[in-house]
């Protein structure tokens, strides 16, 4: 893969992602087992990194520290990303006021100088899409013609890269 591929995925996941803000981010428990919940995305221009608030003593930390590969989901209008990747706990107080926001600070009262508040930077090593250009009314279109013509459903563009 080119580094001009590369940077043509990264745009094209960046693009899908800009207006989401909440996603499905998924750890891997110490059994082995897969725990999901739904958290806010920093309003940060994708670059092959996802920034999100925690609590340093939540279990998602915990099971990052344990096991740093995770999955984020998200679910737009017209367009679903699941990237795979690897979290790190960061704690810089600088970055922590960098991304604050109002809406962060309703979860975290005491502001970003809260020692039990740290950040998950998840660096996406691949993402897989669905972009169905044209909404949920394009899809329900395509799937009324692929019942009456008989041809099998394509109401857009399925891709997994590498980040």
């Amino acid at each position: 893969m080119t580094d001009e591929t590369r940077a043509d995925d990264t745009r094209k996941v960046a693009e899908l992602l800009k207006d989401e803000r909440i996603a499905v981010f998924t750890t891997i428990t110490a059994d082995g087992t897969l725990m999901s919940r739904p958290m806010s995305m920093q309003q940060v221009e994708f670059d092959g990194d996802l920034w999100f608030f925690a609590s340093r003593s939540s279990r998602k930390v915990a099971q990052v520290a344990a096991n740093p590969q995770v999955n984020v989901a998200t679910s737009g209008s017209d367009s679903w990303v699941s990237l795979t990747g690897h979290a790190v706990v960061f704690d810089d107080l600088a970055k922590k006021q960098q991304l604050w926001n109002p809406v962060v600070g309703a979860w975290f009262p005491n502001g970003p100088e809260d020692p039990d508040v740290v950040l998950i930077r998840v660096d996406a090593a691949s993402a897989e899409y669905w972009d169905s250009p044209g909404g949920r009314l394009a899809s329900v279109f395509s799937f009324a013609k692929a019942k009456v013509t008989g041809q099998p459903y394509s109401g857009g563009e399925n891709e997994t890269v590498r980040l």
